[in-house]
């Protein structure tokens, strides 16, 4: 864990049960759940100091949370996400882990254009990720369809990292579209084809991943997890969007704050 000044800790740990106690990130809501008897523009001046503060850099807040991740496999969960803000929303590219029911974000990178990521992107983000926490941590990946293609998936498993990605029902297996394979199947229902098959240019088992099927259908359940966060990160939760906050300004600490909750299991 990198040496921070008490101030910052005891400012961090502030901000954090406030946000817990008020469910938001907005200036205006934390100041009434601060510690102490100063006024609520004394307070409000401390939570810009906490934005502004120098040594809460992202690997700082990086460092805070894998320090409180669990020992062990780690299931990661990858997805796109859009923040409205004004005229210009944010479409993110988000990396976290699941942990208590939701994905706590570990990575993200702001898209310089709408809809899903590409390729590049994605390995990139990966990488990144990868020196501070090595593929023998990841017990699997899991995407959504969004999250699909040849150099990708080579990538994964040259990388030695596990996945449960759905794919498209026009996706070819051997020759024939997912859906000529699976098209008859009923809600409830599991099907697994016998051998392994090449999907996107890729030897997988069934679809996109190299699990067993039941192991599949647990671990890609997990996926939900991604969209309980970002619903909580929302108007529904922390409100993150009413702060106004993008990438220049204090986003890559202070939404590591919200993320610190799940870590810290509150």
């Amino acid at each position: 864990m990198p040496c921070l000044r008490h101030d910052t800790l005891q400012r961090v740990v502030d901000v954090i049960f406030a946000m817990v106690t008020a469910r938001s990130v907005n200036q205006s809501d934390l100041c009434a759940h601060l510690p102490g008897g100063s006024s609520l523009d004394a307070k409000k001046r401390q939570v810009e100091r906490g934005c502004r503060d120098p040594q809460l850099t992202g690997p700082v807040v990086l460092a805070f949370l894998l320090a409180l991740l669990p020992p062990g496999k780690l299931l990661l969960s990858m997805d796109r996400t859009t923040w409205e803000r004004g005229e210009s929303p944010l479409n993110l590219l988000v990396l976290g882990v699941v942990l208590h029911g939701y994905t706590v974000p570990l990575i993200w990178t702001a898209l310089d254009h709408d809809g899903n990521s590409g390729t590049v992107r994605r390995i990139q983000l990966v990488s990144r990720r990868l020196k501070a926490l090595p593929a023998g941590r990841w017990k699997s990946l899991v995407a959504d369809r969004d999250f699909i293609g040849g150099e990708w998936f080579r990538f994964l498993r040259r990388k030695g990292i596990k996945r449960a990605i759905r794919i498209r029902k026009n996706a070819v297996v051997d020759e024939l579209r997912v859906d000529a394979w699976f098209g008859d199947l009923k809600v409830g229902e599991v099907r697994c084809m016998a051998e392994k098959a090449y999907v996107y240019g890729e030897v997988m088992q069934v679809v996109a991943t190299d699990f067993s099927a039941w192991d599949t259908c647990v671990l890609y359940r997990a996926r939900w997890s991604v969209e309980c966060t970002f619903a909580s990160l929302k108007v529904r939760g922390f409100d993150l969007e009413r702060t106004g906050w993008n990438v220049c300004s204090g986003w890559s600490s202070w939404p590591g704050s919200a993320a610190s909750r799940w870590a810290c299991g509150s």
